[in-house]
């Protein structure tokens, strides 16, 4: 299965560089404009199957995409962001001066760091993970996408990889941007081989005004 990972469009939470977890926060003009460009090139693709985290900055971009690829959209919890809880909407700044220690460890030991009233990105790869083992057993050999959140990616291709959680930073994932995976079952596990990373499709130019 090629498993296509899309990370929403920009959101305003997102331009003003604050923690987005689990909010209600949809697509700002330039995040519908990726979404826009990730369709256009998502059409080129023989995809099969579209996923998508049913928060409304990711559910705003497959619904975008789904329309001009010609596929409903399968909402999935489990594509949901890392609930970051209490944090949500905080600057780093304010992270920083709030929850110091919470930082410190997320630093050093970010697989374990519990976010207050919210979870652990270990947490985040288990259910995430658990769901990728759903859709490659019920879509072999086809093309799927699933529109998910930076710390679901980076912890996914941590799993497929081999790749500690601890470094999750490894892997960049921008607003609006694709990441490939194959994924295939074997006797022993699942085979996992990256195709591209943090892939960001061309903007289609605007027309002159005349």
């Amino acid at each position: 299965m090629r498993l296509i990972l899309v990370r929403h469009g920009e959101t305003r939470l997102n331009r003003e560089g604050r923690a987005q977890g689990r909010t209600s926060e949809g697509l700002n003009p330039t995040g519908r404009r990726q979404a826009l460009d990730l369709a256009r090139a998502l059409r080129k693709e023989p995809v099969d199957t579209l996923y998508s985290s049913p928060l409304p900055r990711a559910l705003e971009t497959a619904r975008i995409i789904g329309r001009a690829i010609g596929l409903p959209v399968r909402a999935s919890k489990s594509l949901m962001e890392l609930d970051m809880g209490e944090l949500d909407g905080l600057t780093m700044q304010a992270l920083h001066g709030r929850y110091p220690d919470l930082m410190e460890r997320w630093r050093l030991d970010p697989a374990s760091a519990s976010m207050p009233g919210g979870e652990t990105l270990a947490n985040v790869q288990r259910r995430a993970w658990s769901w990728v083992l759903r859709v490659l057993r019920k879509h072999q050999g086809a093309t799927a996408v699933a529109v998910t959140h930076n710390f679901v990616i980076q912890a996914l291709l941590c799993k497929a990889l081999g790749t500690p959680l601890s470094q999750f930073r490894r892997f960049r994932v921008d607003v609006g941007s694709m990441t490939i995976v194959r994924l295939d079952k074997e006797s022993r596990g699942t085979r996992a081989v990256m195709l591209g990373l943090n892939s960001t499709p061309p903007t289609e130019p605007r027309a002159a005004r005349t």
